[in-house]
Order: C-alpha cells, then structure tokens, then sequence
C-alpha cells in the first residue's frame, strides 16, 4: 500500500473513531439530561397525585359532613311526624270513646237577630257565643283531614331543611 492510502485510511480511522466518541458523549450528556426530566415528571405526578387525593379527601370529608346533617334533619323530622301522628291518634281515641266532643262557633247573626238558642236544650248560666256539637263521624273526618294537612306540612318542612342543606 501507498503511504498516501495509509494516511488516509488513518485519517479515516481518526475521523470515525472521534465521530463514535462525539456520539457517545452526546448519548450520556442527553441520557442524563432525560433521566433528569423523568425524575422532575415523576415529582410532578406524585405532587399530582397528593394533590388529587387530599381534594378527594375533602370532598369526602364534606359529602359526609353533610350526610351526618341530613340524617339528624331526617331523625327530626321524623321524630316530629310520629309524634304528630300520635297525637292525632290520641285524638281520634278520645273523639271515639266520646272522651272528647268536637264544637264549632255558630253565628248569631243566622237566629235572625232573635237572642234565642237554634237548639232547644236545658238552660244554663254560660252567657257567650252560641256552640254546637258536631256529630262524632263529622269530628273524625276533619281530625284525618287534619292529620293529612300535619303530615304535608311536616314533609314540606323536611323538604325544605334539605334543600338548605344541599345548597350550601
């Protein structure tokens, strides 16, 4: 081989093997530089991470806050309607044993401006408004009419504390 071949394949071999180093040294200084950027990421993921499950935490922690309020607001509200339904049992025992006698106020105006009682009954002493007993069966039905409208205004106000409570 010619000298002049010899310097070039050398020549050659020198530029490839500097070329191989150069890719080398790139190959850590960018290997190190993605490890870097794979650490930050992950700190990042995990910071992430803890954020996502201490707000998921606190909604939690508000969604039982208010299931807690919902339940003593339910506990009350119930409590309220069996108590009301007691009474009005109560109430129907003692119109049906004729413990009790429902009246009404009669107008004085409908005697035709006379001072005399509708009813003939047995004299008295009690001066005041004119009152007459209503039939038992009569009294029973407006005790469940009552009944019903205690147990509706009872349920509106239970309604009402839980859409308060919702909303907040």
């Amino acid at each position: 081989m010619n000298p002049g071949a010899l310097k070039l394949a050398g020549l050659l071999a020198l530029v490839l093997i500097s070329a191989g180093g150069m890719w080398k040294v790139q190959d850590w200084r960018y290997g190190q530089q993605l490890a870097e950027q794979a650490s930050s990421h992950g700190a990042d993921l995990v910071a992430i991470s803890n954020a996502a499950a201490a707000q998921v935490r606190a909604d939690q922690d508000k969604r039982l806050a208010l299931e807690q309020r919902l339940s003593s607001s339910e506990q009350t509200h119930y409590k309220e309607l069996s108590d009301a339904q007691t009474n009005q049992a109560r109430l129907r025992d003692r119109l049906a044993t004729s413990d009790l006698r429902l009246s009404v106020l009669l107008d004085q105006r409908s005697t035709g401006g006379c001072s005399m009682p509708a009813t003939s009954g047995p004299g008295g002493l009690v001066h005041g408004p004119i009152r007459a007993e209503l039939d038992p069966a009569h009294a029973q039905r407006i005790v469940a009419i009552t009944d019903i409208g205690d147990e509706g205004l009872i349920a509106l106000a239970a309604c009402q504390a839980y859409l308060r409570e919702i909303s907040r």
